[in-house]
């Protein structure tokens, strides 16, 4: 059994993968490494193989390498962004420096379409990337996700609380809900926007990809066409540990 681990700035996700197995779960970083695997792995098996890729602080990650190399004996394998991998093209001027969960996202969209593709990443920050028909990563725009767009509203004023509120109709009648509609509602006209500047540059048979943990709340909002992957990391990690 291979693990997959995609440690990102808010969660942890992972999974378990064999012949006839493809097993999926996350959990919020809310704990300290140690303890929140001793709760989460404890009784898993050992793995044969780990492939890991971390966007989350060198502490967390060394502290999760500690873990499972104590645990199972087995040394993560750590992927990085390259130039080029499994068919992907890297156009970054300095190729090293995507961020990995975006470089194994795209490998994972390569693996499910040779269409031009838009891969809509919504975390704790949004991503916006454009991949050809030939298999080049074109670009692609950052942006703050729902969680820091609305934290910047509370930090940044002295009038809104830092309250949930509802999302569901853009004519907010509390300044809450206004943030929580707002927010979503913004959010999602800018992802639809690069998605139609995209398609200039892709053309109409672009498929647009929809993944990361707020990506089930932007896709209630999205007019846009697109397909639902909420492993597409996973699945990214799981064709490179086929070539390791």
């Amino acid at each position: 059994m291979n693990l997959l681990i995609d440690l990102g700035n808010s969660r942890l996700k992972w999974a378990q993968q064999a012949p006839g197995l493809w097993r999926t779960e996350a959990a919020l970083l809310e704990h300290a490494m140690p303890s929140l695997l001793d709760r989460l792995w404890r009784d898993m098996a050992a793995p044969r193989k780990i492939v890991m890729c971390s966007v989350s602080t060198s502490e967390r990650m060394h502290a999760l390498e500690k873990w499972v190399q104590a645990r199972w004996s087995v040394v993560p394998q750590i992927v990085r962004a390259q130039a080029e991998q499994l068919g992907v093209q890297n156009r970054y001027r300095q190729p090293e420096q995507l961020g990995v969960d975006r470089w194994v996202a795209l490998i994972g969209a390569r693996g499910l379409t040779s269409s031009a593709a838009c891969v809509v990443d919504c975390g704790t920050a949004v991503t916006v990337d454009a991949l050809s028909a030939d298999g080049e990563f074109l670009g692609g725009a950052v942006f703050p996700g729902l969680r820091l767009l609305r934290d910047s509203l509370v930090q940044g004023t002295a009038g809104i609380p830092a309250t949930e509120g509802d999302a569901t109709d853009c004519l907010a009648r509390s300044t809450a809900d206004g943030v929580a509609a707002g927010t979503l509602f913004g959010l999602a006209g800018a992802v639809e926007r690069l998605i139609d500047e995209y398609h200039h540059t892709l053309g109409a048979t672009m498929r647009v990809f929809l993944t990361g943990g707020d990506a089930p709340v932007l896709a209630a909002r999205l007019r846009a066409a697109h397909t639902p992957v909420p492993d597409l990391v996973l699945k990214g990690l799981a064709m490179i540990a086929d070539t390791l």
